[in-house]
């Protein structure tokens, strides 16, 4: 029997692409063939797929910004263009493999990019959405565009800000606990009309399916906040090499790797921020601060400037003290970083890539969430999962850097004893949370686990469904 075709289409953020490219895999190890798409620019900041590769292929569309475009802001053109463009290419892929006698037997595509579905109408290919964030976000934003937004808008407004319930979650969220993106003064305009489209289209549809990067035990109370859409977990989607009980050897001749391994058990603090963020010069120096008077060897994901940036303002005041402590690297391989021994901390910005690995890794977090879904990201690491603590901003948006270092010492171990912060759990009990975590996240992907049997019904499913339709 020939092998199932699937289109996987994904908005050109590394963000989106990561997750895109792991469940590309799962599907390739179900005895698909996958077709991956996303401009041009997308597929030039791919790391290949590995694995599976063979049954991978990759069909990048020009959307007319092939040298990268801002990926923020008041986008309208970039994402007219990218609509148009990539519409294009879902229908004539779709069209193509018809007439090669290898239909298509569904579409995936995440978030961002609405457009992907109705080209798929258009040709008649059944879809389904990948959300890339937490559940517990998907339902936000149900709730936000399904009678609560006026609520969410006028409890931030307030000072200080009320907080918000929403039917079927039992936390209670203040404006800094909620997407960026529903503040109106938040810059990325583009997106809360592409997400409101998006939900109009699931409106549209009976009791649609939502594969979720994110697995049932993590959010069983998401799961079941929003009666009208079926989520399934599927996560956690990060390297398959790191979820199967066999974490590779720490042999890599990578400098820093070296450096890791030289140190003891859980002593080392990791800090990285993603690949989008970026600290002002005075919360890097905050940062350094923290750093040193924490006084814990740390590896700290530094990016190189851009030809762009100002590189006068770029040198931290005490460089010299920081390498003498710790090591500061441009780029690293996260999931093995994580999955080092020495590492004890990772301070996060709280992106759900990174919190998943984090997850996936035992190893407890600060948050210190920039944008987009990582301020409900910090939330439910510190207060549902309780893995880790937030770090609080002073009047100037700044975590200084006393703050820095008092919640480092809230989940590494240090003193004999920590004051529990206003009934927070103390560092052994975090650690003790990440670990649970960290066993959860691998049953569910292993074969049997939630997330397994839920992948592969969802592909029984979709394989029945094409030979109705004689796809």
């Amino acid at each position: 029997m020939a092998r199932p075709q699937y289109l996987l289409v994904t908005y050109p953020a590394q963000g989106h692409i990561n997750p895109s490219l792991h469940f590309a895999n799962r599907l390739a190890a179900t005895g698909a063939d996958v077709t991956f798409v996303t401009s041009v620019f997308g597929h030039r900041r791919m790391v290949r797929a590995t694995g599976h590769e063979p049954h991978i292929s990759f069909a990048p569309f020009s959307d007319g910004y092939d040298d990268g475009c801002n990926f923020g802001g008041d986008n309208g053109q970039y994402m007219s263009e990218m609509r148009c463009h990539g519409s294009k290419a879902i229908r004539d892929l779709v069209v193509s493999a018809r007439n090669d006698g290898r239909p298509y037997c569904c579409m995936v595509y995440t978030i961002l990019i609405p457009w992907a579905e109705l080209a798929a109408d258009e040709v008649g290919l059944p879809s389904v959405l990948l959300w890339i964030q937490p559940a517990t976000v998907f339902d936000i934003y149900y709730y936000y565009f399904h009678g609560y937004g006026d609520i969410i808008t006028e409890n931030s407004k307030r000072h200080p800000p009320a907080k918000t319930i929403l039917p079927g979650l039992s936390l209670e969220f203040t404006s800094r606990d909620l997407p960026s993106f529903m503040d109106a003064a938040d810059t990325y305009s583009f997106a809360i009309p592409n997400l409101r489209e998006q939900y109009e289209i699931l409106e549209k549809k009976h009791k649609p399916k939502v594969l979720v990067n994110t697995f049932d035990e993590l959010e069983s109370e998401a799961f079941r906040a929003v009666g009208k859409v079926n989520l399934i977990g599927i996560g956690p989607l990060i390297p398959s090499s790191f979820l199967d009980g066999k974490v590779p050897s720490s042999d890599s001749q990578e400098k820093y790797i070296k450096w890791l391994n030289s140190k003891p058990k859980t002593t080392v603090v990791y800090v990285s921020f993603g690949s989008m963020a970026i600290l002002s010069k005075q919360q890097m120096e905050e940062m350094a601060k923290g750093l040193l008077e924490f006084g814990r060897p740390f590896l700290w994901v530094v990016r190189e400037k851009t030809q762009n940036d100002d590189k006068d303002d770029d040198e931290l005041s005490c460089r010299e003290e920081l390498d003498k402590l710790g090591m500061i690297v441009p780029w690293c391989s996260q999931m093995e970083v994580l999955c080092n021994d020495s590492v004890g901390c990772f301070v996060t910005h709280c992106g759900w890539n990174s919190t998943l690995e984090s997850l996936a890794s035992g190893v407890p977090m600060v948050g210190f969430p920039q944008w987009s879904d990582q301020g409900t990201n910090a939330k439910l690491i510190e207060d549902v999962w309780g893995t880790g603590v937030r770090v609080k901003l002073n009047e100037e948006k700044i975590a200084g850097n006393e703050e820095i270092k008092r919640c480092l010492e809230l989940v590494m171990e240090g003193k004999k004893t920590v004051a529990v912060d206003g009934g927070k759990e103390s560092w052994v009990e975090k650690r003790r949370n990440a670990l649970k975590w960290k066993d959860l996240a691998r049953e569910a992907v292993q074969e049997g686990g939630s997330s397994d049997k839920n992948l592969k019904a969802f592909v029984a499913e979709m394989i029945e469904q094409s030979r109705k339709l004689d796809l």
